[in-house]
């Protein structure tokens, strides 16, 4: 029979296995102005993939304005800045919040990013890169506009989900940053989510008058990941400090924000890069150089 040990280390030994066959997906998330509700997209979206058996790592990029913390009511302890410094491993600074979501948290260690000396750089790189494998989907909560950092974000990403809104000047500052972006002919995969939305005709409106222009002036296509109405909830979960989908999870936000995160696995299944998170490191500081 099966002792306790050996049934441990079976069981590591297959987690061992499956960690060697993931392929990590390296997704950013952003938008063309604040105020969109990106964050909270970003961490309610991870939840939703995280539900539907991916194992994700929410990463806050958003410097200046980082918040993803704040969203969950989890106090931070560590962030980038330590690990920056060499005061923390990358383990260490993983932390973990509502039903067992990792993030890192942001903070002053992004300013430094990209400057650190090569030595830093190697150490920065090498620790990240031990991140590979460990999960399904690693998402990039980036800073809003056109910000250099965001830039390079975007570029180094294997795909980008840009948030907006209904409102004229997020729908102009939206396609503000897929056109920089695309003329900068890099290959950067941008898919749409539209949020706020009064209701789904708005929402479907806003999203076809932005892909239009897009494949208009750009021959670009643009996807639809989906609509995410104006949910009085949603607000109330933010004042609680509380994830909507954890708190409310039958409001409709939640359910739509499930909706979204089921179409994009199924669009998903195409093969990506092996590379992962070492391909985006290798691109992000490539052009950042």
């Amino acid at each position: 029979m099966m002792d306790q040990a050996e049934a441990l280390r079976n069981l590591v030994k297959q987690q061992e296995l499956h960690e060697e066959g993931r392929t990590t997906r390296v997704v950013t998330v952003t938008s063309g102005k604040g105020g969109v509700g990106k964050s909270n997209f970003s961490l309610n979206f991870a939840l939703s993939l995280q539900r539907l058996g991916k194992k994700v790592l929410v990463f806050d990029a958003d410097i200046g304005m980082a918040n993803i913390d704040v969203l969950m009511g989890v106090s931070s302890t560590y962030n980038l800045y330590h690990l920056l410094k060499q005061e923390k491993t990358i383990w260490e600074i993983v932390q973990e919040g509502p039903e067992g979501i990792n993030f890192i948290a942001g903070g002053s260690g992004f300013r430094d990013l990209m400057d650190l000396s090569a030595e830093q750089l190697d150490l920065f790189t090498e620790e990240i890169s031990k991140l590979h494998g460990k999960y399904d989907i690693i998402l990039f909560d980036t800073g809003a506009g056109l910000s250099k950092e965001t830039v390079k974000f975007i570029t180094a990403a294997q795909e980008t989900i840009v948030v907006t809104t209904p409102e004229p000047t997020s729908i102009t500052d939206a396609y503000a940053l897929i056109k920089m972006v695309k003329g900068m002919d890099l290959d950067v995969q941008f898919k749409l989510v539209v949020n706020r939305a009064t209701d789904y005709r708005e929402g479907k409106q806003t999203a076809d008058k932005i892909s239009l222009v897009t494949e208009r002036f750009l021959q670009s296509n643009l996807p639809h990941l989906g609509i995410l109405p104006d949910d009085p909830n949603v607000s109330k979960a933010v004042k609680r400090q509380i994830p909507f989908t954890v708190a409310y999870p039958g409001t409709e936000a939640s359910v739509a924000i499930d909706r979204i995160a089921r179409y994009f696995l199924e669009i998903s299944q195409q093969p990506v890069s092996n590379s992962g998170i070492k391909g985006f490191l290798h691109k992000m500081f490539r052009l950042s150089r």
